[in-house]
């Protein structure tokens, strides 16, 4: 029996956002982190925003509360009673209708609109900057549609993963194959605009590969249709211009995903080795022949120890397949094949089941942050033939920051040309004098410092600047750098379909018409 189908629906989550951590005193009374000014409503345009949308509301305690995220940063910065940056109202709406005529009443108005979900993003990309409306799309959520013949589905945005999955399984015998950590935070619409990958995309593809179309609300109140077809060749793929733009370009109000039947069965096996270096290579030679189990992770010798405790500093690798009895088998084989030509050790397979059980809990991150750390993930891809590169320069990187006490890295995510590496740092914040603790200014700046260190490291050495997680805020001031020229078109393209830019201002290193961000150090 496959892990999904074991799944209980008493482990279903709330079906609404899910606060990162107490903000000290209360959401009503949190303040901005932001340095500068926000834009506000008038009475005239509250009016004018409620003929579009009825539900549209001033409450501080909902303000405080929604104009947050996952964000690691800014969970310090709620010990302290602070969001990084408070909204002026939130918007609720329940229909596609609704989002579009409420984007036309903000671009008329010049209002910055910041789209959220389940708002579980850990780089800021939901916080609306510079205030505004933040546009709460929890209120369109459930599966329209389903063509089991071509094995389709339609599914609005505020869906969360959990219950997507749940409903996909239990009425249609199908899956979407997508399973990030956030599975019970996240929401289909939040996977599509951060171009999210779930722990099985060896198997079934990161969510560009599993969005066939999509319905977007434009900035001037256009609803845009795109795809629809298999592999149609129609110009550009508009479809994949929405995919990740992250609410710069326009808000995702329905989304069209290939799914699979249900799988049957599953196989397992787990492995280690001397070194991540052997591991990954490893990981390559199977993915080379064409194999490609659901699940091929790779930890390194600290976090083999830390998850495992196996006590001998060797490397773990988990590997779970799951579908047709018949392709399981092959891929199966040809896993065991590489793990006996990389001398690679068995393992008992249970191992796979303490990871299946501990693989969405992120309550750590609560826990670690309450106690004045600052605990962190940089999760990036590459080629094969840099990886091991990546992997080492980046520890080292992360390692020379004043302060760090720990960092660590896995391969989490396999494919034909390359992986992503997955890297876990902790640091102590501490005053200049060590004698007093750090400052909010200094816990900050050491952020920037640990971020700073393991970006450069990783584009030095030719990684990517995101394989799941995204921009957002925290990532913005490396875009240019990632995308050289294709920056300048990036901002033509906003400035085409938002010439106003009140979409999601502040991310993802474009320009924003309402001034400076205002955080992390500027």
């Amino acid at each position: 029996m496959t892990q999904e189908r074991a799944e209980n629906r008493n482990d279903l989550g709330p079906g609404v956002p899910t606060p990162p951590i107490p903000l000290a005193g209360s959401a009503a009374q949190a303040t901005s982190k932001r340095r500068g000014s926000r834009v506000g409503i008038t009475e005239a345009v509250l009016r004018d925003l409620r003929s579009s949308c009825p539900d549209v509301t001033e409450d501080p305690e909902v303000i405080g509360e929604s104009s947050r995220d996952w964000w690691p940063l800014a969970m310090t910065w709620a010990l302290q009673g602070q969001v990084g940056s408070r909204a002026a109202a939130v918007a609720r709406p329940t229909s596609a209708q609704e989002v579009a005529e409420l984007l036309a009443v903000c671009n008329k108005w010049g209002l910055p609109v910041t789209a959220a979900g389940g708002r579980s993003g850990v780089l800021g990309a939901s916080v609306p900057v510079f205030g505004g409306i933040l546009l709460d799309m929890c209120g369109l959520t459930g599966i329209t549609d389903v063509d089991d013949t071509s094995l389709t589905v339609e599914v609005l945005p505020g869906t969360f993963g959990d219950r997507f999955e749940d409903e996909l399984r239990t009425k249609h015998s199908l899956t979407c194959g997508h399973w990030p950590q956030s599975m019970n935070l996240s929401t289909v619409g939040g996977w599509v605009a951060c171009r999210g990958a779930g722990q099985m995309s060896t198997r079934y593809g990161k969510i560009e590969d599993m969005v066939q179309g999509l319905d977007v609300a434009l900035a001037d109140g256009r609803i845009l249709s795109t795809g629809g077809y298999p592999r149609a060749a129609t110009g550009p793929d508009l479809t994949q211009l929405f995919v990740g733009s992250e609410g710069t370009l326009g808000v995702i109000t329905s989304a069209r995903l290939r799914v699979h039947p249900s799988p049957p069965e599953d196989r397992r096996s787990a492995w280690s080795l001397a070194s991540f270096e052997e591991g990954l290579e490893m990981c390559r030679r199977i993915m080379r022949r064409g194999a490609t189990p659901a699940v091929l992770r790779l930890y390194d010798s600290i976090e083999s120890e830390r998850n495992y405790h196996l006590g001998d500093g060797r490397c773990v690798v988990l590997v779970l397949d799951e579908g047709d009895p018949a392709i399981i088998d092959g891929v199966m084989n040809v896993v065991a094949d590489e793990a006996r030509a990389a001398n690679a050790s068995p393992l008992d397979a249970a191992l796979l089941d303490v990871w299946l059980a501990k693989r969405n809990d992120v309550a750590a991150l609560e826990q670690l942050i309450s106690r004045g750390l600052l605990v962190d993930t940089l999760e990036v891809s590459g080629r094969w033939s840099v990886l091991s590169g990546v992997h080492q320069a980046v520890i080292a990187a992360i390692s020379a920051v004043p302060g760090v006490l720990a960092v660590s890295a896995h391969c989490s995510h396999s494919y034909l040309d390359g992986a992503c590496l997955y890297f876990t740092f902790a640091a102590q914040p501490a005053s200049a004098d060590g004698s007093t603790p750090a400052s909010p200014d200094e816990v900050d700046a050491l952020y920037v410092s640990l971020w700073d260190a393991g970006t450069h490291a990783v584009h030095a050495n030719g990684g990517s600047l995101s394989h799941h997680h995204g921009v957002g805020l925290n990532r913005s001031r490396f875009v240019a750098d990632a995308l050289g020229g294709g920056l300048d078109v990036f901002r033509s393209v906003k400035a085409s379909l938002d010439p106003k830019g009140i979409m999601n201002p502040g991310k993802m290193g474009l320009k924003s018409a309402y001034g400076s961000i205002g955080l992390l150090g500027e």
